[in-house]
């Protein structure tokens, strides 16, 4: 199992996510967008093979992994540096993978908040056989097109989204900027929208409806409290689901005002550290 990483100044989370591969995947691979911390360090410190690259997109950045990385693994995997697997997950892809029977595994990833497991679960399609899979090339909220069939394994992948507050917000702002900026544009949604398919294709077909339903905050903070069950963890629960709302309203907010003054967002740069020396880098 080869495992792929992107990255920026994810210091914070490289010790935790390269030891919890230790011994488990055969070829670990990180693509780093210039981080100004110890991202590249630690990874070269465990061995990981790195390379640099501008960041312009999440589905480019991961396309490019794909096409550009040696990797020699019969199967890969997408793994962001703030997930752990769980054992029962790992000896459950071991055998999915023996039993050869699938081209890309879907494994449910448990999300994590202010140190508490929420009771917010994801399916998602993380593994496939090599060379078998592309990213939709979108900029946020990609996902991986894979060609045949797809096996569910048991188990968790805990994704533990931030190590503070502080680290929070300014992703949420880099995430809703992104949002906006593609809502102005009328850009591609990670999937095309549909009421009637996939989990993903119901997303983002009510997700193009959510800036016109009447009582919108108030219906997303129900569904994230309620439905997604997010109420079971307490405050902790509560916050993350109140969170969620305004993440919504500032991509509104945004969008807004894109709108009012004809003016996209001024383009910030994140990481524009010092390429390093030791590692490959592309355009």
């Amino acid at each position: 199992m080869a495992v792929v990483m992107i990255s920026l100044n994810e210091g914070h989370n490289m010790e935790a996510v390269l030891r919890n591969l230790a011994g488990w995947a055969q070829e670990v691979f990180l693509v780093d967008s210039f981080s100004q911390d110890e991202t590249v360090e630690i990874a070269l410190r465990h061995g990981v093979q790195v390379v640099q690259r501008r960041f312009l997109g999440f589905g480019d950045q991961w396309n490019f992994a794909l096409s550009e990385l040696r990797i020699t693994a019969p199967w890969t995997m997408k793994l962001d540096p703030d997930e752990r697997l769980s054992d029962e997950v790992k000896r459950n892809l071991v055998q999915v993978m023996e039993r050869d029977d699938a081209m890309g595994v879907s494994v449910v990833r448990r999300l994590w908040f202010m140190g508490r497991p929420l009771a917010v679960r994801q399916e998602l399609v993380r593994v496939w056989r090599t060379g078998h899979c592309r990213f939709t090339d979108v900029a946020v909220n990609e996902h991986p097109v894979v060609a045949g069939a797809i096996s569910q394994v048991h188990g968790e992948i805990e994704h533990h989204d931030s190590p503070d507050m502080d680290h929070w917000l300014e992703k949420q702002n880099r995430y809703t900027t992104a949002e906006a900026i593609i809502a102005y544009q009328k850009s591609a949604l990670a999937d095309h929208p549909r009421l009637l398919g996939t989990p993903l294709q119901r997303r983002m077909w009510l997700k193009q409806r959510f800036w016109g339903l009447p009582f919108r905050y108030a219906l997303f903070f129900l569904y994230n409290w309620l439905w997604l069950g997010a109420w079971r963890t307490g405050w902790v629960g509560y916050a993350w689901a109140r969170l969620r709302g305004d993440v919504m309203r500032l991509i509104e907010y945004k969008r807004r005002e894109i709108e009012l003054t004809g003016c996209l967002p001024t383009r910030r740069v994140y990481g524009a550290g010092q390429p390093d020396a030791r590692v490959r880098q592309y355009e």
